[in-house]
């Protein structure tokens, strides 16, 4: 069980005290997907021309927002960034302790979180040749979305085949660093819930719908996005709510790990 949050930034110009309201939200929901994990958490951001950070250290959230490097990297959010994102990890497979087992996790060419156990990882590395430089499961998603990149964007229709040969549990969100305008949101058979607000222009996603209640109860404006279980869906920063959505096949996800990792990649 880990806790996946953050904000997809629509094309708009914010005045400075609507952004630093924004990553406020963005640091209460933070603290309070706590919840689903304590063993780590972590923060990044992309912005238009493809820079990003990531901070993540081997501490609960609530420790994490204290530290001076979260404030500094919250501080370069601005009008060019176009998704932040944040988890909150409960350790299945990889220590916590080696920084590079948490999230957001980093690959060649993509960043992303996941919440779930991808229980067949190690038969994946071997049979799909994908690097591997962590401990943890949650690595092959993003070495799977990084052989579906073709001139710069994700190959949705490839990442989802490759991604359909995964047992365990999954949901996930991904980006690149050459297409930062573009997120990708697996709600697989772990929750994630989604809100919008029309005058931010911004998508609001958490894990749970009651993190999301919690921090936005003295909030206006906020309206529920519903997305079923099983889709996959592709989002353009330039306008947020303009998302594809397709049926996301993948038969050994469920609410617990299956068995059976003998696929054909045809």
């Amino acid at each position: 069980m880990c806790g996946q949050l953050g904000i997809i930034f629509g094309t708009k110009r914010r005045r400075q005290e609507d952004i630093d309201h924004l990553t406020d939200i963005f640091t209460d929901l933070l603290v309070v997907s706590e919840a689903r994990g304590r063993h780590a958490s972590g923060i990044a951001w992309l912005k238009t021309d493809g820079d990003g950070k990531v901070f993540k250290l081997p501490v609960p959230a609530s420790t994490l927002v204290c530290d001076p490097e979260y404030k500094s990297v919250l501080s370069q959010v601005d009008n060019s960034t176009t998704v932040l994102m944040g988890h909150t990890r409960w350790k299945t497979i990889g220590d916590e302790r080696n920084n590079a087992n948490n999230h957001p996790q980093v690959s060649d060419l993509c960043l992303g979180t996941h919440n779930g156990t991808v229980t067949n990882a190690d038969y994946l590395f071997c049979r799909l040749g994908l690097p591997r430089y962590a401990e943890v499961d949650s690595e092959v998603i993003f070495r799977i979305a990084d052989r579906a990149v073709r001139d710069g964007r994700i190959d949705t229709s490839m990442l989802a085949k490759r991604l359909s040969l995964c047992r365990g549990q999954m949901s996930a969100v991904i980006s690149t660093w050459h297409d930062p305008e573009t997120v990708i949101f697996i709600k697989g058979d772990r929750p994630l819930e989604f809100r919008y607000h029309r005058r931010y222009k911004v998508l609001l996603y958490a894990s749970e719908d009651r993190f999301l209640d919690a921090v936005l109860s003295t909030e206006d404006g906020w309206t529920e996005v519903a997305i079923p279980k099983m889709h996959l869906i592709v989002l353009s920063c330039q306008s947020p709510m303009d998302y594809r959505m397709e049926r996301f096949h993948a038969s050994g996800l469920s609410n617990g790990p299956m068995s059976g990792n003998r696929e054909s990649l045809a």
